[in-house]
């Protein structure tokens, strides 16, 4: 059955992969960004210039929406303010108006962000959350307020991703790929031998569509969505420099000192490294995909290797289109900062 679909964020990553993806089932799609909509798909689909956190945009996006699938949010490298009125009062005005609107789900995608550094793994949907900085708290209260629609009778499945790549995703990844594009083995902070679940934007896809289509009654929850196959850090990003064929290899290094200095580079703003990555980076980090396996009939196709390097295919044939681009979004590369004199020992 056709319905249409609002995607607040449809200009970002994680939007015009949903884009793609509905668009192939044959629905109709508006789109509400701060950003412009420049793909090709552009025609294909109603987009409105606007920001969730102005309530009257929100209201002129919501007219005959069926099922909004919320992705805007502002990045841990926006200021504090804008991450806090974004990802909570943009959310809250979202879901409100879907709600007076009479939308018939809202799918709220979160992030694994929400449980802090943790103390033990996997990770499961009812593990305590404890974000660490504005954007890991900001997607707690937004969960929140997500809760509070849910017990007023809304169908409103909350999404936890792992951090997801694939087409269109550059930021972080891109200075990953940029180093091995040129030649240059990575840095790892620490051994690298511990597990680092990443996902798929196509299998988050899936994973969202199943909440959009399956009985309310089954997907009106919260899930933890990965890769089903990973190994260590170390393993699953040398398949990136493995197959760049230069011959590099990942390079371990004591975190104690690496989380030092990047903490100083970040409070001078030389480094692009913000402190849930650095932080965490050295440690566990995977999460039980087994109740959306069981609930949702969820079943990740691809591994972290194979995410990986898809993404780092589409980098490659893509470089010409943003290779002097650069921002705070997963849509464009990070600046390097002081990593581009690292890269030189690399």
């Amino acid at each position: 059955m056709t319905q249409t679909y609002l995607i607040t964020g449809g200009a970002g990553f994680l939007g015009i992969n949903l884009v793609r993806y509905l668009l192939a089932r044959g629905h109709r799609i508006v789109t509400l960004d701060i950003a412009d909509f420049d793909y090709p798909e552009r025609g294909r689909i109603s987009e409105i210039r606007g920001d969730i956190r102005d309530r009257a945009q929100v209201d002129q996006a919501m007219q005959g929406v069926d099922i909004v699938i919320h992705t805007a949010a502002a990045l841990p490298l926006y200021t504090e303010q804008d991450i806090m009125t974004t990802d909570v009062d943009g959310t809250r005005n979202v879901i409100d108006s879907a709600f007076r609107h009479g939308a018939e789900r809202f799918i709220h995608v979160s992030s694994t962000a929400v449980y802090g550094i943790p103390d033990h793994h996997p990770l499961r949907e009812d593990d305590k959350l404890d974000g660490v900085g504005p954007y890991g708290k900001a997607k707690i209260m937004a969960e929140e307020v997500c809760l509070d629609y849910r017990k007023q009778g809304m169908c409103v499945p909350i999404i936890r991703p792992k951090s997801f790549i694939g087409p269109e995703r550059l930021g972080v990844f891109a200075l990953f790929y940029d180093w091995a594009r040129d030649g240059r083995g990575f840095p790892m902070i620490g051994s690298g031998n511990n597990r680092y679940q990443l996902l798929d934007v196509a299998d988050l896809c899936d994973a969202i569509y199943l909440a959009c289509t399956l009985d309310k009654t089954l997907v009106n929850d919260t899930f933890n969505i990965g890769a089903g196959e990973f190994t260590t850090m170390k393993e699953d990003y040398q398949a990136v420099l493995d197959y760049a064929g230069f011959g590099k290899k990942v390079k371990g290094f004591p975190a104690a000192p690496m989380i030092w200095t990047l903490r100083v580079l970040e409070a001078l703003h030389l480094s692009p490294l913000y402190k849930w990555v650095y932080e965490t980076a050295s440690k566990d980090s995977f999460v039980s995909i087994e109740k959306a396996q069981r609930v949702l009939g969820y079943s990740p196709k691809y591994s972290n290797k194979d995410a990986l390097i898809r993404n780092y295919q589409w980098y490659i044939e893509h470089l010409d289109q943003f290779q002097d681009a650069s921002g705070v979004s997963h849509r464009v590369p990070w600046k390097q900062g002081i990593l581009s004199v690292a890269k030189r020992f690399f």
